[in-house]
């Protein structure tokens, strides 16, 4: 009996995340017919999962009788910032990078078959892309993927590769792109995600050696000439070893 509950209750937990994650900036709040759409789940399990969520405060009703963020995600938003909030010597680092090759530089780790932007310093370009602390995004394309996935493991590789928009056929480019970022010691990527943008990354590691993070110059493609990319991967990895030698919080 216990061995069956068990996958029943991993199914209720990972639906409710599932419900939390339909909200964002775009869709800050929901309607119960909107969840249900969205969720392909009945309705009367959307109603017990809402009802759970919102006595826990992480939903609310609003006057509208939508659904929205509720107040205990401010308590874990706290502690979120504070987990992830890199140290001043850290934080000086990419300061000093975004002003010496004015472009913006970013800071992502890997979330399972994601990366999620943890830091950013803004350049002082007015054309720059615009990626903010916290947003998610795919690993099958993108100079930040090729080294977030630098040493991946197999497995990895192929589930990155089945939720790109070419399936299982991708993995092949996939260890290409990976072999060439080996090579040359960086990154690049140019409209492969989105047109018109490019990106140079350089993998960060930790103390044991493991890739840790990626961090990256990202704009667009016009500013990213062979020469540039060139003298932003020198400096990119300038930055990424002194970050190893500094530390990063979340390592471990």
């Amino acid at each position: 009996m216990a061995a069956e509950a068990e996958p029943a209750g991993m199914r209720t937990v990972q639906r409710a995340i599932d419900i939390l994650g339909l909200f964002d900036e775009s869709h800050p709040a929901l309607s119960l017919r909107e969840i249900v759409s969205a969720s392909g789940l009945p309705k009367t399990t959307v109603l017990r999962l809402l009802g759970t969520l919102r006595i826990n405060g992480l939903l609310w009703v609003d006057e509208h009788g939508r659904h929205i963020a509720g107040p205990a995600l401010l308590r874990w938003s706290r502690l979120a910032e504070q987990a992830w909030r890199l140290p001043p010597a850290a934080g000086a680092i990419l300061r000093d990078l975004a002003a010496e090759h004015r472009e913006t530089v970013h800071l992502y780790v890997r979330r399972d078959v994601h990366r999620v932007c943890i830091a950013q310093e803004e350049g002082p370009q007015t054309l720059r892309q615009v990626v903010r602390v916290g947003d998610e995004l795919p690993l099958w394309a993108g100079g930040v993927a090729k080294a977030l996935l630098l040493d991946a493991p197999e497995a990895l590789l192929r589930r990155v590769a089945e939720t790109s928009p070419y399936g299982a056929a991708h993995l092949e480019t996939l260890h290409a792109w990976i072999e060439e970022t080996r090579t040359q010691g960086y990154a690049t990527s140019h409209g492969e995600r989105e047109e018109g943008l490019s990106a140079v990354a350089v993998p960060v590691r930790g103390r044991g050696g493991a890739v840790v993070a990626a961090l990256s110059f990202g704009g667009p493609s016009t500013r990213f000439t062979d020469e540039r990319v060139r003298r932003f991967a020198e400096g990119l990895g300038a930055a990424a070893g002194e970050l190893a030698r500094a530390g990063l919080p979340f390592e471990g």
